[in-house]
């Protein structure tokens, strides 16, 4: 009897472990929220400086994946992807009705030469130059500055009432802000706050990959195949600082058309759909039905170049807006090389400057696509 009063316990405590060993399970399977800290200092707030490292929380049910191979786990492949020989993220996909758009795009993978998406001619009577560059890239030349200082005015006032709320001593009780920092408007001019600027001159993509006017921009593209696509191309995915003064020029606009938040320029602040379902890896996504209904639930990107006004100084289009895109991240060690830049459709920052670090390399998501740049030819 003492022996058998010692083992209850035992039993009791495998149990217990068991228990906790399946909610832990439970929740690897969980999609990760995003942080609400940035990774760097940033102009979150009316008077501070802005940096290339800026965080956007994650909204609730954020879609980036977990990259582990498993069959109910969005995405979940563990394999690299086939590079230019297969189109990644959604190029073949039919827009939803809220995309404004019933081209569905093609399914080529962008030709190894880097020829125009017009089939090779120039695009004629597009703002920017292509001097030094492939047709379908534009030339991006000019000073840049690695540090600015960007100073809103005016912030949405969704933004404002939830600063209010987080003020409040109860308000950790109501968890974690899923609200982005939307500026309304900035001060003009931004303050450049770098003793030197950096002499840059390089190409970019005119357009959102597949770089083809008037196709909708992939997405459900992971970082490394998105590397792997422009390199098939014989390209390079751009780096941040080439992401920024692509988008925001010499003047370092905080949106790529000005100091003004302008939702009828770029396709930003559509409503939030919350997602219901896991999704996918584009091509998988496709072939199941649940998924592939999910995703045109939520989908709502626009043809590339739709909005004619969505135009960085240099050319490039919709560089702020309509799909995240996938940049690298210098000095950084895998599996942290990855940021996005740019925004999404939705109510998110959506401007130039910040950079989204917490996605991992291997991590995608409905709203994450990408665009490539190259190497200038010499003068």
């Amino acid at each position: 009897m003492p022996v058998r009063r010692r083992r209850a316990p035992r039993r009791r405590c495998a149990a217990s472990l068991a228990l906790l060993c399946g909610l832990a399970a439970a929740s690897l399977a969980c999609d990760r929220p995003g942080p609400d800290a940035s990774d760097a200092a940033a102009s979150a707030g009316p008077t501070g400086p802005g940096a290339a490292a800026d965080a956007e929380p994650a909204p609730p049910g954020d879609a980036a994946a977990e990259p582990d191979g498993a069959t109910s786990e969005p995405g979940g492949a563990t394999s690299e992807p086939g590079g230019a020989t297969s189109e990644p993220g959604g190029a073949t996909s039919e827009p939803s009705q809220d995309a404004g758009s019933s081209d569905g795009g093609s399914s080529d993978g962008g030709s190894p030469d880097g020829g125009s998406p017009d089939g090779g001619a120039p695009d004629g009577g597009l703002p920017g130059s292509s001097e030094g560059c492939p047709d379908d890239m534009v030339l991006v030349e000019g000073d840049y500055c690695p540090l600015v200082n960007q100073v809103c005015l005016k912030h949405h006032k969704e933004f404002v009432k939830d600063k209010a709320r987080q003020a409040n001593s109860y308000s950790e009780a109501e968890g974690p802000s899923s609200v982005s920092e939307r500026c309304l408007e900035y001060k003009q001019p931004t303050e450049c706050l770098s003793k030197k600027r950096t002499p840059m001159r390089y190409c970019v993509d005119r357009y959102e990959w597949p770089n083809r006017k008037g196709e909708v921009p992939a997405l459900l593209v992971s970082w490394r195949e998105a590397v792997k696509a422009c390199e098939g191309v014989g390209k390079r995915l751009c780096t941040e600082d080439e992401f920024n003064l692509a988008c925001e020029g010499e003047e370092m606009l905080p949106y790529t058309y000005g100091y003004v938040r302008d939702p009828t320029k770029c396709n930003i602040d559509r409503p939030f759909r919350q997602r219901e379902l896991t999704l996918y890896r584009y091509e998988r996504c496709m072939k199941d039905p649940k998924c592939k209904a999910e995703l045109e639930r939520l989908d709502q990107r626009v043809p590339a170049g739709s909005m004619p006004a969505c135009v960085s100084p240099f050319g490039a289009y919709d560089l702020n807006g309509n799909i995240n895109e996938w940049v690298v991240r210098p000095g950084r060690k895998s599996p942290d090389r990855s940021g996005l830049k740019g925004g999404w459709w939705g109510p998110m920052r959506g401007r130039c400057r910040p950079t989204v670090g917490f996605h991992k390399e291997e991590d995608y998501g409905y709203e994450q696509g990408f665009r490539c740049c190259k190497d200038a030819a010499a003068r």
